[in-house]
């Protein structure tokens, strides 16, 4: 897994971190006081897969979003990543990255693939069955 680029906000040396305290701005500071990702409330599952969009900004088109959003993006750009992945090499509670990935998939940057739900996976009785038909062939 990749971390934040060298020279990051949160990079001990930067100026919104302190050696002794750590990072400066604190989570509500990064998500404008908001709690839930998004105006639908759409909520993230840690296991869900993140993609960038093939027609999400470069960081050059993005300077009007947060650092925190260009990280994510970034991080997006390299692989596509869980939620849980995100947050800990964007080292950002997962709170935050949720509303930062509600701030992006509204505006078009990422693509969220949600996990199947355990009622919908097949009977573990019938992937048996298959797995003796194959080793009977």
């Amino acid at each position: 897994m990749t971390g934040i680029q060298s020279g990051g906000p949160w990079e001990p040396g930067s100026q919104w971190y302190d050696g002794e305290a750590g990072p400066l701005v604190r989570p509500y500071a990064m998500t404008g006081g908001r709690t839930q990702p998004g105006p639908t409330g759409v909520r993230f599952d840690l296991i869900a897969l993140v993609t960038l969009d093939p027609a999400a900004p470069t960081l050059d088109e993005a300077a009007l979003l947060g650092p925190e959003h260009r990280t994510l993006i970034e991080l997006c750009r390299a692989e596509t990543q869980s939620v849980a992945e995100l947050a800990a090499d964007a080292d950002l509670p997962v709170g935050v990255v949720r509303v930062l990935l509600g701030d992006l998939l509204e505006l078009g940057c990422v693509v969220i693939s949600r996990p199947v739900p355990p009622a919908l996976l097949p009977d573990e009785r019938i992937l048996r069955e298959v797995i003796e038909g194959l080793r009977a062939l």
